[in-house]
């Protein structure tokens, strides 16, 4: 069931770095950070903040973009489900402009991975009124 819908999305920053020597392998770490900050109009804006550095050597490779998209989100709906709906809409946005970019650039096309936003404990709310069990 589909609870959010993404109404526009922008780059709001694209930072590549591509210094690489002729016949240099390197070695890619990818790093993701995403937020989603909401208004009472049932509207949010999720923020993507993708990294692609050379392990060794982050100065002579190194990508950095950040996305936002702008979403609504039906009356209701659990933040949780919102964070991570609003993240896997987002995402195809994000992989796509880095696979572009490093495709233009004269370089082996970058894809990156995916990541399973529901097996990570990133959102997560506690209720302080809720009692333990234990208790």
């Amino acid at each position: 069931m589909k609870n959010v819908k993404l109404n526009a999305y922008k780059i709001e920053e694209f930072n590549f770095i591509n210094k690489i020597k002729a016949n240099t392998k390197i070695q890619l770490k990818n790093s993701y950070a995403y937020n989603v900050r909401y208004t009472n109009q049932n509207i949010c804006e999720g923020k993507m903040t993708v990294t692609v550095v050379d392990k060794e050597n982050p100065d002579t490779f190194s990508i950095k973009l950040v996305i936002a998209g702008i979403f609504a989100f039906d009356e209701g709906v659990e933040r949780e489900i919102i964070h991570v709906q609003t993240y896997k809409e987002l995402f195809p946005y994000a992989r796509a402009m880095i696979t572009t970019l490093t495709a233009n650039a004269g370089i082996k096309p970058i894809m990156i991975p995916d990541m399973n936003i529901e097996d990570r404990e990133i959102y997560r709310f506690d209720n302080p009124n809720k009692q333990n069990s234990a208790d």
